[in-house]
């Protein structure tokens, strides 16, 4: 429509929370940049450079970037062609005491790496938080449906029974997983510090004179983010193998949630479990009936996105000339914030699915009870055996009838007679009542329910009751 130029990203516009979207803001990038300003500017006073103290006040009342001064910032920014530089005259216009000792010693990555950092430690924060709010769902549900029979797959085929909730704890194991290399990752982030151009710490070292008073501006700016050092070696920028870790995190759990969403998708086609379904939802515009799975959907489909934004990292981390190149400037802003709003949404997505999740289980037991007597196949061999039988000659025998079984539920579409066929074979010996006895569910489920048991004792109540989960506030918007 004419008029209608304004382009709002899908991420933020109808799938990331606004939550995480704050942590990717411009007011809270350059509100840390200011904020790193600040720290530098009080470390360097404490450390011996003669910094007045209305310097620091004037900055201390400026830390919040206001509408304003954005949009200044950006109008330096379209002359000099230089963020950094932007707003940093920005800041001086409206603190003009603290101008002449802005950014001193440092270059422009102490405040765009820095922050950098700091914002993909809390991202990584909340990412933890929602995924163990997931984690729980998933728990809770594996746990009531720990030993509720139903039919296993292999290659989507049938195959030997398990239970629902045996199959949840699959889905539940790789998420937590995830959540274990994504908590390493996190806590091995560090800040870059106080490094200087080229990370040689030249620069501050001419301006403190001494060595020891260097590193301990180094730790104090890494203080007074909570953070638990800097590291070590740099050179201009901080590494970028951290943010590659990080991703490479963000894509396994992208994996997981599409291996559950295309698992919900499947159990639905067949009936037996449904994600939840809005009372005024609509599943298609042209057929009133469907129920299409669409939060699944839009999971995998969030999904494949995040896992094809980690070898962005992968090619920043590999293309690093000597002590730094530019040209992974625009490729980090397009992929960290992504991949992190990305993952928010799948996530929230995940744990409304997984909190609602729909068990049918008439149609579990139905779907269970057509293959089961191809399940009994072995009980029926040695029951068959115990009255005196061949077992090969058995074998193969029950093989042709399972085959003629087949044949007739597939060609004819009745209800698997199996049974009634190796009744009426007098190879067999055996009555249609003994057989009937032989198909108990619970006889082929193994240990599934005590293996749901000890998984959620062992490893996922503890990792949900150590760790906080994100409220229950938000919701996918669309």
């Amino acid at each position: 429509m004419e008029g209608m130029t304004e382009f709002v990203h899908p991420l933020s516009g109808r799938y990331a929370s606004p939550t995480m979207q704050r942590f990717f803001s411009l007011p809270v990038r350059f509100g840390l940049w200011r904020r790193l300003w600040l720290e530098l500017m009080r470390a360097e006073r404490d450390l011996g450079v003669e910094i007045p103290a209305v310097a620091i006040a004037e900055l201390e009342a400026h830390l919040e970037p206001t509408a304003a001064e954005l949009e200044r910032a950006a109008e330096i920014e379209h002359e000099t062609r230089h963020d950094v530089m932007a707003h940093i005259r920005a800041l001086a216009e409206v603190a003009p005491a603290a101008g002449p000792y802005l950014h001193l010693g440092a270059t422009s990555c102490y405040v765009t790496d820095n922050a950098d950092l700091v914002i993909l430690a809390r991202a990584a924060e909340l990412v933890l938080q929602r995924a163990t709010a997931v984690a729980a769902a998933l728990a809770a549900f594996a746990r009531t449906h720990r030993a509720h029979p139903c039919l296993g797959h292999t290659h989507f085929q049938p195959a030997q029974p398990t239970t629902v909730g045996k199959r949840a704890c699959l889905w539940l194991s790789d998420l937590l997983a995830d959540l274990e290399r994504l908590e390493a990752e996190r806590r091995r982030l560090l800040l870059r510090g106080a490094k200087g151009t080229t990370g040689t710490q030249a620069s501050f070292l001419q301006l403190l004179g001494d060595g020891a008073k260097v590193r301990e501006l180094d730790c104090r700016i890494a203080a007074a983010f909570s953070f638990p050092g800097t590291y070590p070696i740099t050179g201009q920028t901080s590494p970028r193998k951290p943010e590659f870790y990080l991703l490479a995190c963000l894509s396994g759990m992208a994996q997981s949630a599409y291996k559950f969403a295309g698992d919900v998708r499947l159990l639905a086609r067949l009936k037996e479990v449904e994600e939840p379904f809005g009372e005024g939802q609509v599943g298609s515009s042209a057929m009133p009936y469907k129920r299409n799975p669409m939060r699944c959907e839009r999971m995998a489909a969030l999904a494949r996105h995040l896992i094809v934004i980690e070898p962005d990292a992968a090619w920043t981390a590999a293309s690093q000339w000597l002590e730094r190149t530019l040209d992974d400037s625009a490729n980090r802003r397009l992929a960290l914030p992504e991949a992190f709003l990305t993952a928010d949404a799948i996530l929230l997505l995940w744990r409304s699915v997984a909190a609602g999740l729909e068990v049918h289980p008439a149609m579990v037991r139905r779907n269970l009870e057509e293959e089961l007597p191809f399940m009994a196949s072995e009980e029926i061999l040695l029951a068959a055996a115990a009255r005196g039988g061949d077992r090969q000659r058995l074998h193969e025998r029950l093989r042709v009838l399972s085959a003629e079984a087949g044949r007739r539920v597939k060609d004819g579409g009745e209800k698997n007679p199996l049974l009634e066929l190796v009744a009426a074979d007098p190879a067999f010996a055996l009555d249609r009542a003994r057989l009937d006895g032989l198909l108990d569910p619970a006889r082929f489920i193994g240990r599934a329910p005590e293996q749901v048991d000890e998984f959620l004792a062992a490893v996922a109540d503890p990792w949900i009751a150590s760790h906080a989960a994100a409220a229950d506030d938000e919701e996918p918007r669309v």
